[in-house]
């Protein structure tokens, strides 16, 4: 249980006096302030509490959001039958422990650091080596400040492609590192000073000095699985020739010497005037810089008294869990734009520099705290409710999709790779951005047809040996048992008494066509909303 240690819990006043280092007279876990200061929020607001979800709600959406599919129908009906009032906390426990968590934070991270498309080609479709490493990190539990020293570091085989998707394209390199890292937009100031914020143009180009220097190498490797070394050359500066209106044809800029975000110039030896950097050619690794500001952009960016660093972690990984930030979106930390929770946030940023930048201990505070654990349904209508009013509902991502029908139709959750055709792209293309960023679904008619046509959806519904169908078909229970299994397989929960006898109506209407019929009730329920989203 991750604890941060304060007074006396005045809670409204002293969050905003929170500092990480805090000697105290007594521990509160984390998920306790997390349920103060949201039940808080809610009398703030004259927002009336929501219910606690139910078992089966709550199983799916856990199974999901930690392990990336949703549970087995054994999974499901241990759970549902366990009368321990800790189920909730020991199955926390388990999926945190769970290979397949790696895999599922790994696949969350792979989106939010290249999306599903790119910037540059090489990165493009060839990014299993680096989900390989990732997966990697999470499965050590490697604290998030060391991860991500590791990724802009780029010296471990397969964490160099998030360089390489932005090879040549210094500002795009400095917008993506101080959105995702620092939870800060500076693309504004790119062109001129920004309009609402303090930011200006020296302050991003400035950010940009640390990583002009920095070179992409080819390292060969075969066209499916190319390899990349990060170079870095001793000299090379960002130019700057003032706002993008007063530029002129000619005009090259002044040297922009390297600054810290909010803060002050790097100091680094001065080179000698007769300095000349070794030429390196092919794909040779790159001789080291003289002076590597890469690595002091990296030193100060994970620093635990870096002012941004570990507020926009905590910030992060809470939209994960909740649907959206305290800050929302996750990555505009501004002026204009204030927290929903001051005090929350206050208090998960000194809890995640108290506890060393552990990822998963703040991870199993967030979905043990009463707050992740409330009903989804509700008055409200918003995408995603600012005060937490209700639990998210989100679609499934193409990689939960692929893998959720594959384990509740017992195929196996690598049943679309294991296909002997292109499932995979499939489903990748056409569930492959399911919201518009904002957590509003956009359903395409791609994806209906897909659902309602294609063969290897209906084939899930095939019986074939050990699978749910044929299991269904050989099972000596009675036609509401089944029904039962079906309904608890596919959507982890039991059908309503009208589904129950609707579905063993369909089902036992003609002896002769019993197997088709159970390939269309397959059918039915893997394609129907409710399994297309985590309810």
């Amino acid at each position: 249980m991750a604890l941060i240690r304060i007074g006396k819990p005045i809670f409204s006043a002293f969050f905003l006096l929170i500092t990480p280092v805090l000697a105290t007279s007594q521990e509160v876990p984390l998920r306790a302030i997390i349920d103060k200061e949201i039940k808080a929020g809610f009398a703030k607001e004259k927002v009336t509490p929501p219910d606690r979800a139910g078992d089966s709600v709550f199983l799916r959406r856990i199974y999901l959001d930690l392990v990336g599919m949703v549970p087995s129908f054994d999974e499901t009906t241990a759970f549902l039958k366990d009368a321990d009032p800790k189920k909730r906390e020991k199955v926390i426990d388990r999926l945190l422990a769970d290979p397949r968590y790696a895999t599922q934070q790994a696949q969350v991270w792979d989106l939010v650091l290249f999306g599903r498309n790119p910037l540059s080609f090489d990165a493009r479709g060839k990014r299993e080596g680096f989900k390989k490493w990732l997966s990697e990190q999470f499965a050590k539990n490697e604290p998030y400040d060391r991860l991500v020293s590791k990724l802009l570091t780029a010296e471990e085989d397969g964490s160099q492609l998030f360089y390489v998707q932005y090879r040549n394209a210094t500002e795009e390199l400095t917008t993506a590192v101080t959105r995702v890292f620092l939870g800060t937009q500076l693309q504004c100031a790119r062109c001129h000073d920004h309009p609402f914020e303090h930011w200006t143009q020296k302050d991003f180009f400035g950010m940009a000095g640390f990583f002009i220097r920095l070179v992409v190498v080819d390292a060969g490797g075969t066209p499916t699985d190319k390899k990349f070394v990060i170079g870095e050359k001793s000299t090379g500066e960002v130019l700057f020739a003032g706002s993008v209106k007063e530029l002129k044809p000619g005009m090259k800029g002044d040297p922009v010497k390297p600054k810290f975000l909010g803060g002050t110039e790097l100091k680094e030896p001065v080179m000698p005037k007769d300095f000349k950097y070794p030429v390196f050619k092919g794909n040779k690794a790159p001789p080291k810089p003289a002076f590597s500001r890469k690595a002091k952009i990296v030193e100060w960016l994970t620093a635990k008294d870096n002012p941004y660093f570990a507020r926009a972690m905590a910030n992060r990984i809470w939209a994960q869990y909740m649907g959206r930030g305290f800050v929302h979106p996750v990555d505009d930390f501004s002026e204009k734009n204030e927290p929903s929770h001051p005090a929350l946030i206050k208090a998960m940023e000194a809890s995640v520099v108290a506890n060393k930048f552990d990822v998963k201990a703040l991870i199993r505070e967030i979905v043990n705290s009463d707050a992740y654990q409330v009903t989804d349904v509700g008055l409200v209508t918003e995408a995603l409710p600012k005060y937490y009013e209700r639990a998210r509902v989100r679609p499934l991502s193409a990689e939960e999709l692929m893998a959720s029908l594959g384990v509740s139709t017992g195929h196996g959750a690598d049943w679309a790779a294991k296909s002997q055709n292109a499932t995979t792209e499939y489903m990748t293309r056409f569930f492959g951005e399911p919201t518009d960023g904002q957590g509003v679904f956009q359903g395409s008619l791609a994806e209906h047809l897909f659902l309602n046509n294609a063969g290897q959806i209906r084939a899930l519904g095939q019986a074939r040996k050990g699978n749910l169908a044929d299991d269904i078909l050989k099972s000596k229970e009675t036609w509401d048992g089944k029904v039962d299994r079906l309904f608890l397989s596919i959507l982890n929960r039991t059908p309503t008494e009208t589904e129950r006898e609707r579905f063993v109506k369909h089902l036992t209407a003609d002896a002769k066509s019993t197997s088709q019929r159970l390939e269309e009730a397959v059918w039915v329920l893997v394609s129907c909303s409710e399994f297309r989203f985590n309810r």
